[in-house]
């Protein structure tokens, strides 16, 4: 593989970034976002109003994956935590630890921030994300159940 380089996302790679969003569409099997979906997350993660941070990892000048966090906040530990949105890797990259180097720039940055802890949510049928995160010694949130309200 060609030098990996992970840097935070900026306007230059705001297009790469949402063609890694289309694979990551694509792999889980749902539609692309619409043209003012794409406007608002260029808007969201690049704008002067920021509602998330990016990293984009780029191997040889290609964008090759990305990771999108924001901080949500526990009242009982008083701090913050860093959630993980996504951590996508385009498929041809994902045996050459791109992702484990994604992975190391979002705890990186949890630390930065002095967050207390890192969560994020993995599809139940995503068999090689759930070992991969196992063999970070993470663990199953069993106890808690993901609800969610549309609006």
């Amino acid at each position: 593989m060609k030098r990996l380089i992970i840097r935070p996302l900026t306007r230059r790679h705001g297009q790469a970034f949402l063609s890694l969003i289309d694979g990551l569409a694509d792999f889980e099997k749902l539609r692309r976002p619409t043209r003012s979906a794409r406007a608002r997350l260029l808007r969201d993660g690049l704008g002067r109003k920021r509602r998330f941070d990016a990293f984009i990892a780029t191997a040889g000048g290609k964008p090759v994956g990305y990771a999108i966090i924001f901080e949500t906040y526990s009242s009982f530990r008083a701090n913050p935590t860093l959630f993980l949105e996504d951590l996508f890797v385009m498929p041809e990259y994902r045996k050459q630890r791109v992702g484990l180097r994604l992975f190391q720039k979002c705890l990186a940055e949890a630390r930065r921030r002095r967050c207390a802890r890192m969560e994020w949510i993995v599809l139940d049928w995503n068999k090689p994300a759930i070992r991969f995160y196992r063999r970070l010694n993470s663990r199953w949130m069993k106890d808690w159940l993901l609800y969610r309200l549309d609006l």
